[in-house]
């Protein structure tokens, strides 16, 4: 059941979340929505944000991916 709730925030604060809203395809009581149910989930650490959830499995690696060799040549690259 949704309930209608009125918020005082900054208007700035406003149009940088509705932009973030519109470019991420989401309405800003679904990003709100999110918020709250994440801080005020009960002590569940191992579960994923929203924001991940939505991101598992897009991507398909190789089957020969090595996860370990691939952290170890960034890090070489990225400390030369």
């Amino acid at each position: 059941m949704s309930t209608k709730l009125t918020l005082t925030i900054d208007k700035s604060i406003i149009e940088r979340a509705k932009f973030y809203a519109k470019q991420t395809g989401r309405s800003l009581s679904e990003l709100i929505e999110n918020y709250l149910a994440d801080i005020t989930k009960e002590s569940n650490q191992t579960a994923i944000s929203p924001k991940l959830e939505k991101l598992v499995g897009s991507v398909k690696l190789p089957e020969d991916f090595n996860e370990q060799e691939e952290l170890q040549s960034y890090f070489e690259k990225k400390h030369k």
